[in-house]
């Protein structure tokens, strides 16, 4: 997948595409839904498919002081797009000037004249332009006005009649809830990230760890997970993992700890991809190693009955 950062590098071969637009962090089954259809469309058509998105997400533009909630931070994101056979992505740079923007400049000035689209796909809740105040009605009356195809995309719902929506996976992980999670994005939170070294106390008391900053991720619930992390070589290890704050160790940033089973190679600096499957427990101060140590080898015991499953 080709991934632009402007649409005006767009290349010849991109222009006069089928491009599904939005957000899509999390690229959740909803998403994949939305992109989906643009790629029978373009495969019907004989015509390249593509993706439209924008970073930063716009949320971080509008509010600067948010507290971190992305659950695909942009290279996660164009991993998980990449996966599902896209021609090329553009990650439009989103900042005040391009918000300014009205709902017709951008469909005229930017997706005709500069994309050329051929058709534009969107979920039913897509909102675009200053203040938001263009939508699907909006883009499929210029359709007919430009001359460019648009289709829109129902919501979609699980047998409980729960959206996938990202806002809903936003709530079902900051509360810890990884199996529900996984269900809304068809497959498991996961934060990827550089091995970081850490103080190092976990191999002391025999728990080496890999750590990893949580950057812009949201914050899943302080606690402890049962893990299964992938690794540039592409193997899969099983492990344990802590994320929060480490207040035994009066830790000062919330961060990933993860002790990886049967495992002592030197990962420092790689990029590893780690999924939370289950949480055990919240995450709690013990009153000594020897407490916690204990704690952390009936940890490893609960993770590994779990992931036996998985």
């Amino acid at each position: 997948m080709r991934i632009y950062r402007q649409a005006k590098s767009l290349q010849g071969q991109h222009q006069g595409a089928v491009i599904a637009v939005g957000n899509f962090d999390g690229v959740h089954r909803g998403h994949r839904t939305v992109i989906g259809e643009a790629g029978s469309i373009a495969a019907a058509a004989g015509l390249p498919w593509g993706v439209l998105t924008f970073e930063p997400h716009p949320r971080t533009v509008f509010q600067p002081g948010v507290a971190p909630f992305r659950l695909t931070p942009f290279r996660l994101k164009a991993e998980q797009i990449a996966l599902l056979g896209v021609d090329f992505m553009i990650a439009q740079t989103f900042n005040v000037d391009f918000s300014r923007q009205s709902a017709s400049e951008f469909v005229k000035n930017y997706l005709v004249e500069t994309l050329n689209v051929h058709h534009v796909v969107a979920g039913y809740d897509f909102k675009f332009g200053h203040k938001r105040a263009g939508s699907c009605e909006t883009l499929l009356s210029e359709g007919h006005t430009l001359g460019f195809g648009f289709t829109v995309v129902a919501a979609e719902s699980d047998d409980g009649g729960g959206l996938y929506s990202s806002s809903r996976c936003r709530e079902l992980v900051a509360a810890g809830d990884m199996r529900a999670a996984a269900d809304v994005m068809g497959r498991p939170f996961v934060i990827s990230g550089r091995v970081a070294g850490g103080d190092k106390r976990g191999r002391t008391i025999g728990f080496p760890t890999a750590n990893l900053a949580l950057g812009s991720y949201i914050r899943p619930a302080f606690g402890v997970y049962a893990v299964r992390a992938a690794l540039p070589d592409g193997s899969k290890v099983d492990g344990v993992a802590n994320l929060g704050m480490r207040p035994t160790f009066d830790g000062t940033a919330p961060r990933l700890e993860v002790h990886l089973f049967n495992f002592d190679d030197d990962i420092y600096d790689d990029r590893i991809q780690v999924a939370l499957l289950e949480m055990i427990r919240p995450e709690k101060k013990f009153d000594g190693l020897d407490s916690l140590k204990a704690q952390i080898a009936q940890d490893c015991e609960k993770a590994r009955a779990i992931l036996k499953t998985e």
